[in-house]
């Protein structure tokens, strides 16, 4: 006992957060069930093709959801022919992590206290939780986030060249291993790389944005080879995933009674349907009724009908791949086209699902969903009083800082433009959380006891 006290926490974190990792453990073994829901299911089957040399079938069963980031993750596992709670139980392990990389990257930045006491929010955030008993990569990508985080900040605030180039190389690593897991990050790299480039060029002087840039670089060469193979697949450039047209269907819908949530109906074959479990009685008639025609475009392209029926034998579904994403992303076009404030008024309502899982049409109403309102309601008070401080001294921030709220605000925005949850807010919570804790710990003082 006497060791344990005279044991300085502030440079043993393993120890500080232990108990967390414990705590997430204990969630993981009695939540986790012994089937695989959803998209369980598609990250295990891409872990099984990588054992037998390839990511997906070629058309027309062609299956680009997500990158290859995760699978290759959990493909030791699946190989070893493991029970599949040990893989869950790896959540813990890469949730832990994060917690101690952000409590590190904080402690960079802002007072010890500071750093505790938002580590510790990290550490317990709800919806983090409600992933972790699934073998699904949120909780890995979400770990992901704060290594970039503690990365970035020591590679811009190390005086030591050597040093600072070690942490830029892990840097780039990581974000383009992010982008490998999360698509939507490859699109976020693209338009930083455009960018960053633009004003380095305007401003030569500038060594931090030749440093980002190169952290940049790194991130993008990281995702060559995914890039090469989707386009060897599908013939398309910059081909991140075949899911993009399915979310911005969802999110296009121009009726009144529908937000922009993504409908399961008619995603994977002609006979699938909403389930019912989750929406309202009649929910799948009225679904079909409105976008039953939308959908009979993709079986009436020619394409379409040379892969579903080859010499008069169903060979493949016109409702998968890339012949679905195109389709779909036409339609999606033609919508905002010709409804454009409905799909705002969709917009908004994703930030509020997003965040708190409201709006979601034919939807029946769950007190669960309350359980978002005060952590994701504080943090949006405190994000909303830091973007003011923010704007007002803006050339004082930290490049670090800067350089990642523009990576939090390109990721939310284009999450924004296709059906999201919950689950897509978590990854931008460390770096509004350091982001909040950086502002506050520089222009609020705080006093407990009165003068």
């Amino acid at each position: 006992m006497e060791v344990i006290k005279n044991i300085n926490t502030k440079k043993n974190p393993f120890l500080l957060f232990l108990p967390f990792l414990i705590l997430y453990v204990l969630i993981i073994l009695i939540l986790a069930k012994n089937v695989n829901d959803g998209d369980e299911s598609r990250y295990l089957t891409y872990a099984k093709n990588l054992i037998h040399g390839f990511y997906t079938l070629p058309a027309p069963n062609l299956d680009l959801g997500n990158g290859p980031g995760y699978p290759i993750i959990i493909t030791p596992f699946v190989a070893l022919k493991l029970p599949v709670i040990y893989i869950k139980l790896m959540n813990a392990l890469f949730y832990y992590f994060s917690t101690i990389l952000l409590y590190k990257a904080l402690q960079q930045i802002v007072p010890s206290k500071f750093a505790l006491v938002f580590g510790i929010i990290w550490a317990l955030y709800p919806n983090t939780f409600e992933s972790m008993p699934y073998t699904l990569n949120e909780v890995f990508a979400s770990s992901l986030m704060p290594l970039i985080i503690f990365t970035l900040i020591k590679a811009f605030q190390n005086d030591n060249t050597k040093k600072a180039r070690k942490y830029i190389l892990f840097a780039g690593l990581s974000f383009g291993y992010l982008a490998l897991t999360k698509p939507i990050f490859g699109y976020v790299l693209i338009v930083m790389i455009i960018g960053t480039m633009l004003i380095w060029i305007l401003n030569r002087k500038k060594t931090n944005l030749k440093q980002g840039l190169a952290v940049l670089t790194i991130a993008f060469i990281i995702t060559i080879p995914w890039l090469t193979y989707t386009y060897h697949m599908t013939g398309k450039i910059l081909y991140w995933s075949s899911f993009g047209g399915n979310n911005l269907y969802w999110m296009s819908s121009p009726y009144e009674n529908e937000y922009g949530d993504w409908m399961p109906y008619l995603t994977d074959s002609p006979d699938s349907t909403v389930k019912e479990k989750y929406h309202l009685p009649g929910t799948a008639e009225q679904v079909r009724l409105q976008h039953q025609e939308d959908f009979e475009q993709i079986l009436a392209s020619k394409q379409a009908q040379d892969l579903y029926v080859k010499n008069g034998v169903i060979s493949g579904s016109p409702y998968t791949g890339v012949i679905q994403d195109n389709t779909l992303k036409r339609i999606a076009f033609q919508n905002i086209k010709s409804h454009p404030l409905k799909f705002i008024q969709n917009c908004i309502s994703n930030a509020g699902r997003m965040i708190f899982n409201y709006p979601n049409a034919y939807t029946i109403q769950k007190p669960s969903t309350l359980r978002r309102l005060p952590v994701n309601g504080a943090i949006l008070v405190f994000a909303a009083f830091c973007f003011i401080v923010t704007l007002a001294n803006w050339k004082r921030i930290l490049f670090p800082i800067r350089f990642l709220l523009f990576i939090g605000l390109l990721y939310f925005g284009g999450s924004l433009l296709g059906s999201a949850g919950p689950r897509m807010f978590s990854l931008a919570v460390p770096i509004l959380l350091i982001w909040i804790a950086y502002i506050i710990s520089k222009s609020v003082k705080v006093k407990l006891k009165f003068e």
